[in-house]
């Protein structure tokens, strides 16, 4: 694929990381969000990745440079998607919020830019049809976290076009990932099947089958899962996990039916890596235990 100039709306984790793993793939790379504070904070926490890439001798000194070299930033939603070839938003999990982007974008990005999705859920048929175009509208749902994981699903929405899908599965197969396609539905195919089996290892800790230590243990040797469930839950973010589970409830049915432990971890505040603290309990990053009933378990 030739040099295409990608413009990422949202700096945060998903954002920065299809930013970062773009300008690794030689494109050019604006990364755009609403506060200056947040642009930054995103690039540095690529510089970071890169850094770690260094140490690991994953990537060289040059590589790192070269690849910080084709990132910029603003705050401007106009500028960064001017002369874009392809935007990806990367905003909040907001189906309103994602459509008004969709309609900024379309407004002053070139007529022939593909504009894409990151939802991880959301339906991005419903999102696209805020565009007058929606031929052009399609779902990359890119995974956490983005430099490493090898996978990204290629959303077609109803209206989505022959043309944007084969784009699309160009760019993702550039970056050096591996492409799903799939029929724009509730849940995709990865995140309905992985959200049933955290919500139902969620029901297990619960009903006091087993502690999240145990359930997950259960998974990454038992199913050779590199993570378990309920640890994934708490790294993904409990009330980005209570959101899906909502969705998919009205979608398909009372079996995504959110548990109530889940509910009051969210009432709490108790969000997961992000907030300290979720199933388990973390500090810098790393588990240091487990919450609640099931105490230190560590």
């Amino acid at each position: 694929m030739n040099e295409l100039n990608v413009a990422v709306l949202g700096a945060g984790t998903m954002g920065h990381g299809i930013a970062q793993v773009s300008a690794m793939a030689g494109h050019d790379v604006t990364i755009r969000d609403i506060e200056r504070e947040f642009v930054d904070d995103g690039i540095d926490s690529i510089e970071a990745n890169l850094q770690g890439g260094v140490d690991r001798e994953k990537i060289t000194e040059s590589e790192k440079a070269a690849t910080l070299d084709r990132i910029s930033g603003t705050t401007d939603l106009a500028d960064a998607v001017a002369d874009a070839d392809l935007v990806v938003e990367a905003v909040p999990e907001d189906v309103d919020l994602k459509r008004g982007t969709f309609e900024d974008v379309e407004e002053h990005a070139p007529e022939d830019a593909i504009i894409a999705s990151n939802t991880s859920s959301l339906s991005v048929t419903e999102i696209a049809s805020a565009l007058d175009d929606p031929g052009r509208g399609v779902g990359l749902h890119f995974f956490n976290p983005v430099h490493i994981m090898e996978l990204v699903e290629v959303v077609v929405a109803e209206q989505t076009d022959e043309e944007t899908v084969a784009f699309a599965e160009e760019f993702v197969e550039d970056l050096g990932k591996t492409v799903v396609s799939v029929h724009d539905t509730a849940g995709f195919a990865s995140s309905r099947l992985g959200v049933a089996l955290g919500v139902e290892a969620m029901r297990m800790v619960e009903e006091g089958v087993a502690s999240p230590r145990d359930v997950d243990a259960s998974m990454e040797l038992g199913y050779n899962h590199p993570m378990g469930p309920i640890e994934l839950g708490d790294v993904v973010g409990l009330d980005v996990r209570l959101d899906i589970l909502e969705h998919l409830r009205e979608e398909l049915g009372e079996r995504f039916r959110p548990p109530q432990i889940l509910r009051r971890k969210v009432r709490a505040g108790k969000l997961g890596k992000k907030t300290g603290e979720g199933f388990y309990v973390w500090e810098d990053g790393e588990i240091v235990g487990t919450s609640g009933d099931w105490g230190d378990d560590e």
